[in-house]
């Protein structure tokens, strides 16, 4: 009798988990039925996701999603989002993936009910404030007028900074970070605060750049990434190790030239990675060359950022922390195993 009553038990459980699992694919299926990839990016946000001219999207964040794209393999389409629509667009289901300067932080994990697919940009909160003012460091910004957008960490933190200093501060909230910024340019306010790697990409686009400086404090941690919804495994393991993908290949010195060649490489991860051994694409529901589909997309993590973000394009950061772990900095992906 007990070995029947498990034997239902066993069942039945199988039966409660069938939707369960056919729920977990929905993100992908979905995907491979349209043939496109929506992706959610920023509103015209410098150097991280911007149409030009053409209409072609471009930028840092813009990249990854091509990346996850091509690992599916299917085209990607974008959706300009706010800071204030970013979540209510994927929570809907009119995009699949935010990349779109995110910051993971624990209400979104858990009481909004989101998922963060890892960190592909480690970034801080700043303030940029006109040379003319005369402000050497944030301490000395007690009653200025400050701009900012609504709907973000930013936000927060500016009011727990001035909170924690005993400083006061008038929020001038402008919806998108483009609008913030020509309102912070036109003299609507005396101080422009988002995360730094943005304050740099911005500062180009003022009228003149170089009356303008970005204060040495760095008030926040803002670990920016991929972020999709709660509850569909599969389809996070997959943004998440395109990701991971894009960062190994810098590490091993597979190149978007070189990755063809590489599957020739002595390196098991290498091999893993590429679809030589294992059968880690297909666990995840695509094809045992994802990975080299993505790094052929859009080369590997230095890549993107030298191509986007580096010394070597207007906006001019450094790696700093977003620097390899080997080469000093904090950027790490678990091992393709």
């Amino acid at each position: 009798m007990k070995t029947k009553l498990f034997a239902l038990v066993a069942l039945l459980a199988m039966a409660l988990a069938l939707p369960t699992l056919a729920s977990a694919q929905k993100t992908l299926a979905d995907v491979k039925a349209r043939g496109f990839l929506k992706c959610g990016v920023g509103v015209q946000s410098p150097a991280f996701a911007f149409a030009d001219e053409q209409g072609k999207y471009r930028g840092f964040d813009v990249e990854f999603c091509r990346a996850t794209a091509a690992a599916i393999g299917v085209d990607v389409k974008f959706t300009q989002t706010s800071a204030k629509e970013r979540f209510p667009a994927l929570q809907s289901g009119e995009v699949d993936l935010l990349y779109r300067t995110t910051t993971w932080t624990m209400s979104r994990d858990t009481k909004l009910g989101f998922d963060f697919s890892g960190v592909n940009y480690y970034d801080g909160q700043g303030f940029m404030v006109k040379k003319s003012l005369g402000v050497k460091n944030a301490k000395e910004l007690d009653g200025a007028t400050v701009c900012v957008s609504p709907g973000t960490t930013t936000e927060l933190n500016l009011a727990d900074y001035f909170r924690t200093n005993g400083m006061k501060y008038k929020a001038v909230v402008i919806e998108t970070g483009p609008d913030t910024v020509a309102a912070y340019d036109a003299g609507r306010c005396d101080v422009f605060t988002t995360d730094r790697s943005s304050l740099a990409s911005y500062r180009p686009t003022l009228k003149n750049p170089a009356e303008h400086i970005v204060l040495p404090e760095v008030i926040s941690k803002e670990p920016l990434g991929p972020t999709v919804r709660h509850g569909d495994n599969n389809w996070g393991d997959i943004v998440r190790w395109v990701l991971n993908a894009l960062i190994i290949a810098e590490e091993k010195g597979v190149t978007q030239a070189n990755v063809e060649q590489m599957k020739s490489s002595n390196d098991p991860e290498v091999q893993s990675m590429l679809g030589v051994t294992g059968t880690f694409g297909p666990d995840m529901g695509v094809s045992a060359d994802w990975a080299l589909k993505a790094i052929k997309a859009t080369g590997n993590y230095g890549e993107i950022f030298d191509r986007t973000l580096g010394p070597k394009t207007p906006i001019g950061l450094d790696r700093g922390i977003n620097q390899l772990w080997d080469k000093g900095g904090i950027l790490y992906s678990p091992p393709v195993r």
